[in-house]
């Protein structure tokens, strides 16, 4: 099937005909990849052979699926420049992700209020758009409905136990900064969590 076709199904439709460029030009390998609660996407350079490869969650609204696809893209061009000499999310790598980003402003791919979200965040991001909280909750916007039950870490009492997609279960303890500390009640052992890891609710 035609790739932009693919695209189609988790973009934006008026992105997948650039995405699907980008993917040509800089012969990249792009993987639809299964959910995984530390991050939305990844991006792995060159090595052992293989070339350029990019994974985004497959489960993100469209919104969300094409600003960590952009984020990715600007990894991958910031690697072409720089190789290890720049930073991972250094003054290069913003500059690429700004620059980026543009076409798709230019568009108007993006609802209003996402839009003014990634400027605020583009004036300087983070390391990864889930850790900026303002742009995260704007895309959350846009995502289908979920159960009551499942909610961000940082919505959840404190002492109260979640668990994750693999069954582990957790009790959420104090705040440390910008993470929470959690026990897994079956080894004891502490895990830091982002406020915005998605759990499931376990009622008492």
């Amino acid at each position: 099937m035609d790739k932009v076709k693919v695209l189609e199904r988790y973009l934006p439709p008026a992105a997948a005909p650039l995405i699907g460029r980008w993917i040509d030009y800089f012969q990249c390998e792009f993987k639809i990849s299964r959910n995984r609660n530390s991050k939305f996407g990844d991006y792995r350079p060159p090595h052992g052979g293989k070339g350029h490869r990019i994974s985004v969650n497959y489960d993100l609204n469209a919104y969300a699926f094409l600003v960590t696809t952009v984020h990715e893209f600007a990894h991958l061009h910031t690697w072409n420049e720089h190789k290890h000499k720049a930073k991972p999310h250094g003054t290069e790598w913003k500059a690429n992700f700004k620059k980026m980003m543009q076409p798709f402003f230019e568009k108007e791919i993006f609802p209003p209020d996402v839009k003014h979200a990634i400027v605020r965040y583009l004036n300087n991001p983070a390391a990864s758009s889930c850790t900026d909280l303002h742009l995260y909750k704007s895309l959350r916007l846009y995502d289908a409905p979920k159960p009551d039950t499942h909610l961000t870490v940082d919505k959840i009492p404190m002492h109260s136990l979640f668990k994750l997609k693999n069954g582990r279960v957790f009790r959420k303890e104090e705040k440390l900064r910008k993470r929470y500390k959690c026990t897994e009640l079956k080894t004891k052992r502490v895990y830091l969590f982002s406020p915005i890891a998605e759990v499931e609710l376990v009622e008492a």
